[in-house]
């Protein structure tokens, strides 16, 4: 059988486990263009947007939406998430979450539920608690996130030295401001704060601040004096 043969052959798999999905009460809203393998168990009512891949070990929960653009590979989604426009692989996602669009979950993470996980998100080898929000453009690796967390735009987890993976700790309550670095090892208790723009290379302890940054200094006249030289 030739490559193209076996491209068929799957598309023809593929249209028969959608049809088969469609008579149990999954809604495939295209069957021709949804590519679903055979083990992967699909609970009823979810909704299966076109150009969506669900790939092996795979196990979709009741009330689930997929979005166009979704790849989901030997992970488990939970009863009434959305999943938009994202890449999901060896990993959980809990009960009533939102993922995307164009997140990244990889390498056995696990988001516990009532989760919001926004756009240009990825996670690596982590857990996320119940109801903690991460919206946008943020980097959570080897880490293991409390309940009830909220971080900031452009935070990272600084996992790695080049040589070692560490993790990162961060307790209930956490807020975790803008643009913050985090320099694993580190320990962030719980109801802390720290302030946007910060690196934090120490522990936190609960109910502390953490800021790590310089001090604005203004230069009068400067601006003008630069653009007119």
């Amino acid at each position: 059988m030739d490559y193209t043969d076996k491209m068929l052959k799957y598309k023809e798999n593929c249209i028969k486990k959608n049809e088969e999905l469609l008579r149990n009460g999954v809604f495939v809203m295209d069957t021709g263009n949804v590519y679903i393998d055979e083990d992967v168990e699909i609970g009823e009512d979810s909704v299966i947007y076109p150009n969506v891949h669900i790939l092996k070990g795979s196990k979709i929960g009741k009330n689930v939406t997929i979005l166009p653009n979704s790849f989901i590979s030997n992970s488990i989604i939970g009863d009434g998430t959305t999943i938009d426009s994202s890449k999901i692989t060896d990993s959980e996602v809990g009960e009533n979450s939102v993922v995307g669009p164009m997140s990244h979950l990889r390498n056995h993470t696990k988001i516990i539920g009532d989760a919001r996980i926004g756009n240009f998100v990825e996670f690596k080898n982590s857990s996320f608690g119940r109801g903690s929000k991460c919206a946008h453009l943020t980097y959570i690796g080897d880490s293991d996130v409390g309940e009830k967390v909220n971080f900031g735009c452009g935070v990272v987890t600084v996992n790695y030295d080049g040589k070692n993976k560490f993790r990162t700790t961060i307790g209930d309550g956490a807020f975790i401001g803008s643009n913050v670095n985090l320099i694993a090892p580190v320990k962030v208790g719980k109801n802390a704060l720290l302030a946007a723009g910060s690196t934090i290379d120490h522990d936190v302890a609960d109910g502390d601040m953490g800021i790590a940054r310089s001090r604005q200094e203004n230069k009068a006249g400067f601006g003008d004096k630069y653009k007119n030289k």
